[in-house]
């Protein structure tokens, strides 16, 4: 069953590449590949035997539907995956592939390299975003405008004013989430109760060369202690909440009667089916609900804490989907709004014809300085 019209409209076709079937079960082969070569290295298994397995894995063909299936019976990818492996080699060499391995290594690293390619998309669009948004503020750093609180006319602010805010709020939630990723990217790699056993004490030597051919984080084993994922789940939500102040702010600004700001006209987005004379904020409407969503998917993460003793149930199995879900409507919002904040089409007249009627005077106060203090800090991480 095709989920691309519930999908689609929600994301990005690279995003959803980096987490569909092919993609797991290529970072799943890659675990055990990795594995092998590594304890190889130790002196664990013999280098013939890691090849072996190795190009095993790099050849061996799986087909999606029948490995969900199994997976769905057996509770986790990793079960009928290695049957498959195991299948492949030859029968004298079988079982030292997985070695020293269980289930939830190969799905938590498997995820934990799917979060290293998510995120260098959702980072690559959230600086567009920026960038165009920091040009924005600076031609209209003096212009005055309306500043509204509570919805209703306040006092004159800069134009540019509001569109910085917009630009350090996403720069500082897209600095949150490269830190988390870069701390909690982690391998994982403990064994059935994550003591390692079975490796003759080389498990931490192998967990290292591992994270080494993975470029992952280096770990203790992290099997019941998920606040790595929460960490990152969380920063991928505030992510999303900022750039849905964005979203909102341009939405208000390009309505009819306000005027001042509208999306780029693109050819087939932002009609409508009854009247042709619509132009929607549709990228507005893609981050807007993207962080309506995100929320209580977080919840959920957090909701995983507090695991069982050495490994948990129910929790931990509940953080694919959920973070795989969260990357995604990062990746349609920062994409989406990408597009807006480079074509985003300010009204100047429309701006001073709204301050006029409101009678409220020009005094932006001490805009243009807080409007350079906040690029300058933009132009400093980046």
């Amino acid at each position: 069953m095709s989920q691309l019209l519930r999908l689609r409209p929600a994301t990005t076709p690279e995003m959803l590449a980096l987490f569909d079937d092919a993609a797991t079960i290529a970072h799943a082969l890659a675990f055990e590949a990795v594995l092998a070569r590594a304890q190889s290295r130790e002196g664990l298994i013999s280098d013939d035997v890691a090849e072996t397995i190795a190009a095993a894995c790099e050849t061996l063909s799986i087909d999606p539907g029948e490995l969900a299936d199994e997976a769905a019976l057996a509770g986790t990818l990793a079960i009928p995956l290695v049957r498959r492996l195991r299948a492949a080699l030859p029968t004298n060499i079988a079982d030292k592939a997985h070695l020293g391995a269980t289930s939830q290594d190969v799905a938590d690293t498997a995820l934990m390299l799917q979060v290293k390619h998510a995120t260098i998309l959702v980072l690559a669009d959230s600086d567009r975003i920026t960038r165009a948004l920091a040009l924005l503020a600076t031609a209209h750093v003096t212009t005055p405008a309306i500043g509204r609180t509570l919805l209703q006319d306040a006092l004159p602010v800069s134009f540019g004013l509001r569109i910085a805010q917009w630009t350090a709020g996403i720069d500082d939630a897209a600095t949150r989430l490269a830190s988390e990723v870069s701390a909690n990217a982690r391998i994982q790699f403990g064994g059935a109760a994550g003591t390692r056993a079975g490796l003759n004490g080389k498990g931490s030597l192998v967990a290292a060369h591992m994270a080494d051919s993975l470029a992952l984080a280096k770990a203790a084993p992290w099997h019941a202690r998920r606040v790595g994922v929460a960490a990152i789940a969380a920063a991928l939500g505030i992510l999303i909440g900022t750039l849905g102040k964005m979203a909102r702010d341009v939405s208000l600004l390009a309505q009819n009667a306000v005027g001042e700001l509208r999306e780029p006209a693109i050819p087939g987005r932002g009609g409508s089916s009854a009247m042709a004379h619509k132009r929607n904020p549709t990228g507005c409407q893609v981050a807007l609900a993207a962080a309506v969503r995100a929320p209580g998917l977080v919840a959920t993460i957090l909701g995983g804490l507090p695991a069982e003793e050495e490994r948990g149930l129910g929790g931990w199995q509940a953080e694919g989907p959920v973070l795989a879900e969260l990357f995604l409507l990062a990746a349609g919002s920062a994409s989406a709004l990408a597009t807006v904040a480079e074509g985003l089409e300010v009204d100047a007249a429309g701006i001073a014809r709204n301050l006029a009627a409101a009678g409220i005077g020009e005094d932006i106060g001490e805009s243009a300085a807080i409007v350079t203090a906040l690029l300058e800090q933009h132009r400093t991480k980046n």
